[in-house]
């Protein structure tokens, strides 16, 4: 017979006497799933790249500038981070890691060193090319940069300070982000992140969850936290095809200096211009293709081909390859008039290009 306790435990909380025990999933705080979610993605795409992912060192020809001592040759050493990309060898990075190298020494994921070549670099979009001969690599497998949304989960892995195969992880911030390269071209096309990023970390990938590699780390502000920038994946496929086909990205100049420097608002109001900026020529190369079309100090340069021109950069955007040796038309205000002149663009030979 159960006693009157044991009647008023049954009605109260069923046939279970003494204390209720709880499955140890109705104890989970709010959240635990999702972070076991969140961390079972950074860990999947961490272990899918981290094989590809090679710590870079760098040795470049330096002089002692003491003013008490001779000046002898050193070696001025720095490092930085790449990914493999292709079965035989070739390796992304950044072109401020590797640029002007005498030496480069590349340690892959299981420890291999090799000695690496350049294969080519571009300044303007701060990528580069190396490659190593050796066998049993695991190359990167290489996303979309237009399937990119904001909010979405990246993980970036590096080398920071020479902390080899370091992982970090964030959202994209933004996308379409422009960026000033060294050489002072503007990168577009710019991945903006908060996956920390730190001096070493540059030419690392920044992957999405399923270990696909979306775009080619190569910057962060300082001493700003949380704000750090990768290259398109995009891009970087275009520039890499390029370098390992010519060894360099093509791109046309004109062969001169100016800078941006507003419209009067009678010209722009009178020519129905579409810009109320453009960019006053300054100066000129010896025997530039801008001097050769009749340019004048003074100028002020506002289309090029039937697009309008507000600045440098815009500028910059349209002398491509595609252009080099070909017919253009130079549209560019003098004084009170508006000329179009005949331009023939050449191949830069500069990091800029102008």
């Amino acid at each position: 017979m159960q006693s009157q306790i044991e009647l008023i435990n049954d009605e109260l909380f069923g046939s279970q006497v003494g204390p209720a025990t709880t499955p140890a999933s109705e104890h989970a705080e709010p959240g635990d799933e999702a972070l076991d979610a969140y961390s079972r993605a950074v860990i999947s795409a961490a272990e899918k790249v981290s094989p590809s992912v090679v710590y870079i060192e760098v040795q470049h020809a330096a002089g002692n500038r003491s003013r008490n001592a001779r000046r002898m040759p050193q070696e001025a050493r720095g490092s930085g981070s790449g990914f493999i990309f292709t079965p035989d060898g070739f390796i992304l990075t950044n072109s401020h890691v590797v640029h002007g190298a005498k030496r480069i020494e590349v340690t892959a994921a299981d420890g291999r060193q090799f000695l690496a070549d350049l294969i080519g670099d571009d300044p303007d979009t701060d990528l580069a090319v190396v490659r190593i001969n050796a066998p049993n690599l695991v190359p990167a497998n290489l996303g979309d940069a237009q399937k990119i949304r904001v909010g979405q989960l990246v993980v970036a892995i590096g080398n920071p300070y020479g902390f080899q195969y370091t992982v970090t992880a964030g959202v994209v911030s933004a996308l379409g982000r422009s960026l000033r390269a060294q050489s002072g071209r503007l990168m577009d096309d710019v991945i903006q992140t908060d996956a920390a990023l730190n001096p070493g970390n540059a030419g690392g990938p920044l992957v999405n969850s399923r270990g696909e590699v979306i775009g080619v780390n190569t910057a962060m502000i300082l001493p700003a936290q949380g704000i750090c920038f990768a290259t398109s994946i995009d891009t970087a496929k275009f520039v890499a095809s390029r370098l390992i086909r010519d060894g360099k990205v093509s791109r046309s100049y004109i062969g001169l200096a100016g800078q941006n420097v507003p419209l009067p608002r009678r010209i722009v109001r009178y020519y129905n211009l579409a810009v109320e900026t453009g960019i006053l020529v300054v100066s000129f190369e010896g025997d530039s293709p801008a001097r050769n079309a009749g340019v004048l100090t003074g100028d002020i340069i506002v289309g090029l081909d039937d697009r309008p021109i507000a600045g440098i950069d815009d500028l910059h955007k349209l002398l491509t390859e595609d252009r080099i040796g070909r017919k253009s038309s130079l549209v560019v205000v003098r004084r009170t008039d508006k000329l179009s002149l005949e331009v023939i663009p050449r191949e830069s030979q500069s990091e800029a290009g102008k």
